[in-house]
């Protein structure tokens, strides 16, 4: 596998029906959809939104009653029926089998906090983890951090110990209930309000900066097997977003790779659920000017109108950049539409929504979705970025 193979970004045009631009919000995704609550643009915002990545489509849920969540921001979320959030902002959160763990966090008046506590999903009994070992020997108080799993172990960078930006990388292993430190010659600089997320063998790390007002656009990949980081460059024509304290989903089989080995289990506690075998109806079409026969699509603007002629004679690789440049010149003559699934893999969307008792994020096309953050857009609909990795 190439270090150097190039990613594709691109925004995708929303609807007026569609969330308001803002950062320090949370996300998860559950079967296909996205969900967004809270955050922030001029003020904290109190809003609950589920968006259909098939679809392209956004629906405002219910947030309101004496259950429901107040104006939230700097708050997380994770898919695990019901687990209610503790009183701090700028922690992190992660399931590992039925717990929720969550890390650190910003706690008013005390500051950075180091606690580790774990959420029981089955039983709703919260333990207090941190304490089992000295601080030296964990990642001790910070917020603003970004915390990922794989194969049932949980991995943090980064954050904020106090009012210090951090360039360190920690790894919680629930077997034996230790931090260890991961020890590495190169990587990403000090960041705060990052995000990262597992894609097959790595831990893909984006944006975040050094201060709420410099964010960065950089995407780093750090492989697991080879400890090793390095930063993925963009292909030409395609230009990433500088993004600090957004949302990131990895949507597809390949960014759920990382976490399928929880189904063996590592300790009484962490029973994990069974694993069953993904009925995957989409396969990638191929891609010979990639020279990888299992190359992933890249794109996923189909063109409507304009530099017809153009096109006509161009290579699939100068298509996808002059399909880019058209989008960032401001031209109506791209749309995100469904029919990119169907004409770039074997299956419609109709296959895609027959079964509902079916997880459709299997089926699914695999991409980085990049969700609001700072700087923000104003008044304007919540801004979309998706990123296609081509991975041999």
């Amino acid at each position: 596998m190439s270090q150097n193979n190039p990613c594709l970004w691109s925004q995708l045009p929303q609807s007026i029906a569609a969330p308001c631009d803002r950062y320090k919000h949370a996300c998860c995704s559950y079967e296909g959809n996205v969900y967004i609550l809270g955050g922030r643009d001029n003020s904290t915002l109190r809003d609950f939104w589920r968006y259909s990545v098939v679809r392209n489509e956004w629906t405002e849920l219910s947030c309101t009653g004496e259950t429901a969540p107040e104006e939230v921001e700097e708050h997380s979320m994770v898919v695990h029926k019901t687990p209610m959030p503790t009183n701090r902002k700028g922690h992190s959160a992660v399931v590992i089998g039925s717990s929720m763990l969550i890390y650190g966090g910003f706690v008013d008046i005390k500051g950075s906090s180091q606690e580790f506590w774990s959420l029981d999903c089955e039983t709703k009994v919260w333990s207090l983890l941190s304490g089992l070992q000295h601080e030296s020997l964990s990642p001790g108080p910070r917020h603003s951090h970004s915390a990922m799993v794989f194969q049932s172990c949980m991995f943090l960078y980064g954050g904020l110990k106090g009012l210090r930006e951090q360039k360190d990388f920690w790894k919680w292993n629930p077997a034996n209930y230790t931090w260890s430190s991961l020890k590495t010659k190169s990587g990403p600089s000090k960041l705060i309000g990052h995000s990262a997320v597992a894609y097959k063998d790595s831990m893909l790390l984006f944006g975040g900066g050094e201060s709420l007002n410099y964010p960065k656009n950089c995407l780093w990949r750090y492989n697991f097997s080879t400890h090793m980081w390095w930063q993925i460059n963009t292909m030409p024509g395609s230009s990433s977003p500088d993004k600090i304290h957004h949302c990131c989903i990895g949507l597809g089989p390949k960014y759920t790779t990382g976490t399928t080995s929880i189904c063996s289990g590592t300790h009484p506690k962490l029973q994990y659920d069974k694993c069953r075998p993904l009925k995957n109806k989409c396969f990638p079409a191929p891609l010979t000017f990639l020279g990888s026969e299992g190359a992933i699509e890249l794109q996923t603007f189909t063109l409507e109108k304009c530099h017809l002629k153009t096109l006509s004679n161009a290579t699939e690789l100068d298509k996808s950049v002059l399909q880019e440049k058209n989008v960032h010149q401001g031209e109506s003559c791209l749309t995100f539409v469904n029919k990119a699934f169907s004409k770039h893999w074997s299956c419609t969307e109709e296959e895609l929504l027959e079964d509902e008792d079916e997880d459709i994020s299997q089926h699914l096309p695999d991409l980085l979705l990049v969700l609001g953050g700072r700087p923000c857009s104003g008044l304007n609909p919540l801004s979309v970025w998706q990123m296609t990795l081509s991975d041999s």
